[in-house]
């Protein structure tokens, strides 16, 4: 086992050494952050140079009442930069099956993103057809941490299609293990 870097730790007796001066570095962040199981969807909203959207792993549901998700968007995102307070913008949960538009999302230049998709206006905002879910939601308040910023929604349309959704972990696409509800 390794050193634990923690950042501001006191060191106690009995427990493992601990650097109290360092912080653990980006890349050992990122290798932790990797360890974490998430769905995968594809972020979307409207802007003067047509519809833009990005593929992200960080998407949760916030409140219920009032009906609230939260997105985190890297500051250097176009999709981010169409989002302001008082926009739309949507989420989309991917099926499963739909790795390759994660891809596309996330690699490929706006206009390339969409021309490949099907897609309807709901509310003034692009919807990609075929997804395991999506929300629309209106921009209640956006708030820089570190090289993100977190993007607070409030849900206005949505649907469910249903399915199995897709998962990032370990830096890759997965499926969930057969299973079911409980």
């Amino acid at each position: 086992m390794t050193q634990p870097v923690i950042a501001g730790a006191r060191a106690r007796t009995g427990g493992p050494e601990v650097d109290q001066t360092s912080v653990p570095g980006a890349q050992l962040c990122l290798d932790f952050y990797a360890g974490l199981a998430s769905g995968i969807a594809v972020v979307t909203a409207p802007s003067d140079d047509g519809p833009v959207g990005t593929t992200v792993s960080t998407v949760t549901s916030l409140s219920a009442d009032p009906p609230l998700l939260l997105v985190c968007l890297s500051h250097n995102s176009r999709t981010l930069a169409a989002i302001t307070p008082g926009s739309a913008f949507a989420v989309h949960l991917l099926h499963e099956e739909q790795s390759g538009r994660a891809r596309l999302f996330s690699t490929a230049t706006p206009a390339e993103r969409f021309a490949a998709e099907s897609y309807e206006e709901v509310l003034g905002v692009p919807v990609l057809a075929d997804t395991f879910a999506w929300s629309v939601c209106r921009t209640e308040e956006v708030r820089a941490y570190g090289d993100h910023c977190l993007v607070v929604g409030r849900v206005a349309a949505l649907h469910m299609a249903g399915g199995r959704p897709l998962i990032w972990h370990d830096r890759g696409f997965h499926t969930l293990a057969e299973g079911g509800k409980r």
